[in-house]
């Protein structure tokens, strides 16, 4: 999501501004001031970000007197209750997105009120993907996500099969063969388990040397011979009982999770992400850690995240800008990513680095993996034809598994998807 070596030190100037919103036409000025007083928060959870969330807008009221009414949906149905809202004329004051592009013309201008706070403090990766065609801010990046792998400590002790070195990770090979020793020690169903998704299966695709797009995102970078490669050793792990072949077959193109086969202790490795720090700090009843994601051409791990936008339709934008702004100072993001145990997007933050109070261990190794990533990693995700492209990856490995179609075959698909999405969005 980021061109990380292009970052530089920002310092954030934040204005918490309760006053009229525009386009609010009641003469009632008590009644307005009572309005003013109130925003609405579309919001999903990824578990733990809801209390540091709930923390945060604790916080905001005590400071400005401004009531933010939480209101959380499920991921799954999130893009469609937005459009439905927008449809209605009834569109939230903000919401949190993973994908702005269903609703980019409805996006509000941030900054019309907030430009002096926001703009050029986040993610150089992301600047296209939020930016519109005159240069207005369109989004924020709240937070970035890294995938990557965890390990059962316990079942590689036992297995007597040493971590990788955080700063000198496994290469593919040396993993597979590590997770086959540890899944024959502990007689486990499979060695290593990646959840069915098309933003998963990136990571492996950006270590075997190549993404969908660009550092841009507006221009095709997947190389074929590459990508069939990947494909090819994907299809073979799942064959060969390594990965938990099902798994894709039985989810479709919808996402499914495989922290529930690492949880009941039935592979050692799971490639999955930071999100899942907190949770199994809580869940796991065995010892677990974050590994470095393994390197075959490239090393890194694959990005994502969540934006923070409000509506042209709002009738308090600039207290939903004002808002914005505050959740995403250094002092906002900071405090996020400690108590959720995310990772920042803000330059500043991503530079001075961060401590966090609990699993700090794991977390360092995910920062680590944001420097080691390549920057065309950063701008497939923030990619507008990204989304589409992950969805048709997801349908074509699964008829690879099925055996209905062959890797080059699967590839050849793959890519007719990247090209048609990047000319749907163009």
């Amino acid at each position: 999501m980021r061109a990380v070596r292009e970052f530089v030190v920002a310092a954030a100037a934040i204005a918490l501004v309760a006053s009229c919103a525009p386009g609010s036409g009641s003469d009632d000025e008590g009644s307005q001031q009572t309005e003013d007083k109130k925003l609405t928060y579309l919001y999903f959870t990824d578990g733990p970000d809801e209390q540091a969330t709930r923390n945060l807008l604790a916080e905001y009221k005590k400071k400005t007197g401004i009531t933010v009414d939480l209101q959380i949906v499920p991921f799954d149905n999130l893009e469609q209750r937005l459009q439905a809202r927008l449809s209605g004329s009834n569109a939230p004051d903000v919401a949190r997105l993973t994908n702005i592009e269903p609703f980019r013309p409805d996006l509000l201008d941030l900054n019309t009120f907030q430009k002096a706070s926001l703009d050029g403090k986040f993610l150089k990766g992301a600047d296209a993907y939020v930016s519109g065609e005159g240069g207005e801010l369109l989004a924020v990046p709240s937070d970035l996500t890294m995938n990557g792998p965890l390990v059962n400590v316990d079942q590689f002790k036992k297995a007597k099969v040493p971590l990788p070195d955080p700063k000198d990770p496994w290469t593919w090979d040396e993993m597979v063969k590590a997770a086959e020793k540890v899944q024959a020690a502990n007689k486990t169903q499979n060695a290593i388990a990646m959840d069915v998704s098309g933003h998963r299966f990136s990571t492996m695709l950006s270590q075997y040397g190549t993404s969908f797009f660009d550092v841009s995102g507006k221009a095709l970078a997947f190389d074929e011979a590459k990508a069939t490669a990947a494909v090819k050793r994907f299809a073979e792990l799942n064959d060969s009982g390594v990965m938990p072949k099902d798994l894709w077959l039985q989810a479709g193109t919808k996402y499914k999770g495989a922290n529930e086969i690492f949880l009941a202790q039935q592979t050692p490795v799971y490639i999955s992400g930071n999100w899942q720090v907190s949770a199994f700090a809580k869940e796991a009843k065995f010892n677990w850690a974050a590994a470095p994601n393994p390197c075959q051409e490239e090393c890194g791990g694959f990005p994502g995240g969540k934006f923070m936008v409000s509506f042209k339709e709002s009738k308090r934008q600039k207290q939903a800008a004002d808002f914005i702004a505050f959740m995403n100072s250094k002092e906002s993001q900071q405090r996020m990513a400690e108590e959720a145990n995310f990772l920042p997007t803000r330059q500043d933050l991503i530079s001075s680095g961060l401590t966090y109070p609990q699993r700090n261990a794991d977390m360092q190794v995910y920062l680590a993996d944001v420097a080691r990533t390549p920057e065309t990693a950063y701008g497939t995700t923030y990619s507008p034809a990204f989304s589409a492209t992950a969805t048709a990856t997801v349908e074509e490995l699964a008829k690879v598994l099925a055996g209905k179609a062959t890797p080059e075959q699967a590839v050849g698909a793959i890519k007719a998807a990247a090209e048609k999405a990047l000319g749907d969005v163009a």
